[in-house]
């Protein structure tokens, strides 16, 4: 018997195609879980980083602009609610509720655009988040 791994076989275009996709639409994960999107990106990503190059950048990519859209706008959101609920005891937090429901709208339009995200790489396209892509590109490019 052998210690020698053997390679790892690439990625079918299709299998590609469908990682990828997984990868995006796993934001769809959070509206039910409410936070396990994310992982199901990470792990994706740590399965195929070594066989597809494309299921690596594009499960990163949804993994990055899921944290920022789910947890930074949830936190963004959860404190600016809580500045504007101290500060309507002085009547000034109720100018600040139109803030808080527009901030409210980061998670939804991170949905759509992850959702957008799936349907390009289901069609063999390569999807790029803005200001994520270029970062996550430069840093696997680096490693």
């Amino acid at each position: 018997m052998s210690n020698e791994q053997s390679p790892v076989s690439p990625l079918s275009p299709s299998d590609e195609r469908t990682w990828a996709m997984l990868a995006h639409l796993s934001i769809l994960l959070n509206l039910v879980t409410g936070m396990l999107g994310p992982v199901a990106a990470l792990v994706i990503y740590l399965v195929f980083k070594d066989r597809s190059r494309y299921v690596a950048y594009q499960s990163l990519q949804s993994l990055i602009f899921q944290l920022i859209t789910w947890v930074g706008g949830g936190v963004l959101v959860g404190v600016t609610a809580a500045i504007a609920g101290v500060l309507t005891m002085m009547m000034v937090g109720i100018c600040l509720f139109p803030l808080v429901a527009l901030l409210a709208l980061i998670p939804l339009a991170g949905l759509v655009y992850g959702v957008i995200g799936g349907i390009q790489c289901s069609q063999g396209q390569d999807f790029r988040y803005w200001l994520v892509g270029d970062w996550v590109r430069g840093t696997l490019a680096g490693a």
